[in-house]
């Protein structure tokens, strides 16, 4: 039998999800993350995994990754000694960035930090202008002393960003190969090839990036490689940010693409299993040992954005914009908060309960786990409130010490506020609950959608324990348990397509710009896509090449992405652009003015080497049914609640609240007043009862 693997770590646990292609049955293993080397986890769960089920190495067919190597390295400040190249008199554009500023009132505010120094970064003399024509040629003659300058820096990488090389990139390619040539060991990275996009400090702040994380992302990438291939498994794939698989070439081409690896897997997976249950319209919720993140998948398909900062500041309830470090390449629009099962509790100065945005971790971890932490967490909350039991989470293999867990409780937060145990357990669940309600907000409502008109998709290793409440809260009418919710972003790493994203400025008005350049511009791109799909042995009838454009109405600053037609490029094909973006804009903003006339910014191009498909099941083991019972705290208030195991439920089978469904990797609540049933797949759905 052939099997696909996913492997991806998260803050508390690394998890593995093997998927057999004939029958999508699915095997899971989970472990504890390993800081500081991830990779030693990785390898642990892959043994323990492919042992545990009898998988050889020679069946497996995908071996795909998801990896915090890029975030981490970025939150962290620990990448690599890069030097960067500019236009000269462009030197400290790094530094100057956007005028905005996180805080408007705050007049001491310090700006983020810098990834590469002022002394690492260099000028040279030669200037484009803004038409694309050469003003100022390459000074070709300071290239000696350049290089010697950034010899003499120490650098380990280089990157390369002149004033609009989007345009005309002769100079940039040109100053990429001197530099190739005088520093054969290592990496240069230009922005032509990068991101050539308009927007002169997204362009130099996405090259840098790349730059700075490059060296040690090719290093872990390097190892993980070789101790996988010595298993004898496929060549290693690694999760982008924008809902597709790379190899590892293209992975150090473009370090920036893989920031938001981990959580685009599990959106991916949610749209997944949408198609399986012909649900269109999903609220994705991803709730760790970390963090809490949310998307949305509208018609079946998953929304991605353009804009992203990563190593932004964080105030609770979503990122600051201005606090981080842009870059221009397709992510999963998600919102993020500090609330997962790790997250700790407190009381401020005021006296006012808080929930995150600090985090127990893998280690120490939440104060039950028995690992040396003191503070209570969420998942000690929960545990008093009799939602998780130490039985069940990892088969027993990770005993639960509730005794830790109320002393936690009781010190740092019952004793402040002057609550019973049970009471502030309660109040942290409230809390945490209302930060994670501002995450759905913020991919529903704030984009123009009603999250009454979806269903809401709930993973991760704490998702199920908390997502009806949040459900309640929203008015979303119906809550989806996946099979292996805690691992389920692994699970889309098995399910996802080879991909990468391409741009391509071309600014122009539609109504005037003549067809043929916009269809020069797409064919150049399109070739650019299927060669990368030709070093990939991608088979032609797995190649999917979509077509998008960044648009806006012309006094815009930013512009609003938009699907493009298949087929040869005419003045039809333009108008029906013009009209997919005022009906975007409608949505988004809830008016449209279609009067004015629509500019286009720039061309996109996703290519795709389609997987297989396959269909995600968890199959009944009535043989494994067990039911008991223990009292769950429900709106303050102690209930008889059943507990039942996940894998010996029967197919059709219905669970009046309050119960408990447990299972190996996740715990799933079912409050009073909801119902779950076990439908088709194997998946659970809850409802409110009436």
């Amino acid at each position: 039998m052939a099997w696909r693997i996913g492997v991806d770590i998260g803050g508390t646990f690394t998890d593995v999800a093997m998927v057999e292609e004939a029958t999508g049955r699915i095997a899971v293993a989970k472990l504890l993350t390993t800081p500081p080397d991830f990779g030693q986890g990785v390898l642990d769960g892959l043994r323990q995994g492919m042992a545990a089920n009898g998988i050889a190495a020679d069946a497996v067919t995908l071996l795909s990754h998801a990896t915090t190597v890029v975030t981490n390295a970025l939150l962290e400040h620990r990448g690599a000694t890069a030097a960067f190249v500019s236009t000269r008199g462009f030197r400290d554009i790094l530094e100057l960035r956007r005028s905005a500023r996180a805080d408007l009132y705050d007049l001491f505010q310090d700006g983020p930090s810098v990834l590469i120094p002022r002394r690492r970064r260099f000028e040279i003399t030669e200037r484009i202008d803004a038409q694309g024509q050469v003003v100022t040629p390459l000074a070709e003659a300071e290239v000696p002393a350049l290089v010697e300058a950034i010899r003499a820096s120490g650098a380990e990488t280089v990157g390369v960003s002149l004033l609009f090389s989007f345009l005309n990139d002769a100079h940039e390619r040109r100053l990429g190969e001197m530099l190739r040539a005088a520093f054969p060991g290592l990496r240069v990275f230009l922005s032509c090839e990068v991101l050539p996009e308009i927007r002169e400090y997204e362009r130099a702040s996405t090259t840098a990036v790349c730059a700075y994380v490059g060296p040690l992302l090719e290093g872990y990438l390097a190892r993980l490689q070789a101790a996988t291939g010595a298993l004898g498994l496929p060549p290693l794939h690694v999760m982008g940010s924008g809902g597709g698989v790379l190899d590892v070439a293209e992975c150090l081409r473009m370090p920036a693409a893989i920031v938001e690896s981990g959580p685009a897997a599990g959106v991916v997976a949610a749209a997944l299993v949408g198609r399986q249950l012909g649900l269109p319209n999903i609220l994705s919720f991803d709730m760790g040992g970390t963090t809490a993140k949310a998307s949305i998948i509208a018609d079946g398909e998953v929304t991605v954005t353009a804009d992203y900062e990563v190593g932004g500041g964080v105030n609770g309830k979503r990122f600051i914009a201005g606090t981080g470090h842009p870059i221009r390449v397709p992510v999963v629009d998600l919102a993020e908060v500090s609330a997962g099962g790790g997250s700790i509790a407190w009381v401020d100065p005021g006296g006012a309960l808080k929930v995150g945005p600090h985090s127990a971790g893998a280690m120490p971890g939440p104060a039950a786990y028995g690992r040396g932490g003191t503070w209570p967490t969420v998942t000690d909350a929960d545990i008093l409130l009799g939602y998780l039991d130490g039985g069940a989470l990892l088969d027993g293999r990770l005993a639960l010490d509730r005794a830790a867990a109320e002393r936690a409780v009781a010190m740092h937060v019952a004793g402040p506020l002057g609550l019973t145990v049970q009471a502030a357990a309660s109040r942290i669940v409230e809390v945490v609950n209302a930060n994670m309600c501002d995450a759905l907000r913020i991919v529903s409502i704030e984009r123009g959608h009603d999250p009454r008109e979806f269903s809401l998709m709930t993973f991760g290793g704490a998702g199920p324990v908390h997502a009806a409440f949040l459900a309640e809260e929203l008015q979303v009418p119906e809550v989806v348990v996946p099979p292996a919710p805690g691992a389920f972003s692994a699970l889309g790493l098995v399910a996802t397509d080879l991909r990468r994203d391409f741009a391509r400025t071309l600014y122009a008005p539609l109504d005037t710009v003549p067809p043929g350049r916009v269809a020069d511009a797409v064919a150049a791109m399109e070739a650019e896509g299927l060669a990368m799909l030709d070093a990939a042995g991608v088979a032609a009838e797995r190649r999917v090449l979509i077509r998008q454009a960044d648009c806006r109405y012309g006094r815009q600053a930013y512009e609003l992405t938009v699907p493009m037609q298949d087929g040869p490029v005419t003045a039809r094909t333009l108008r029906a652009l013009a009209a997919a973006f005022y009906a975007k804009h409608a949505q988004t903003y809830g008016h449209a003015n279609e009067t004015e006339a629509v500019q286009m910014v720039n061309l996109r191009l996703t290519a795709l080497g389609r997987q297989p498909g396959l269909a995600l099941a968890q199959a009944s083991r009535p043989g494994a049914a067990r039911e008991g019972r223990r009292t769950a705290w429900f709106d303050g208030a102690p209930h008889p609640t059943r507990i039942l195991w996940r894998e010996g439920l029967a197919p059709g089978a219905a669970i009046a609240g309050p119960a408990v469904i447990e299972a190996l990797d996740s715990t799933t609540v079912v409050p009073p007043g909801w119902a779950a049933r076990v439908a088709e797949h194997g998946m659970l759905r809850l409802r409110r009862e009436g």
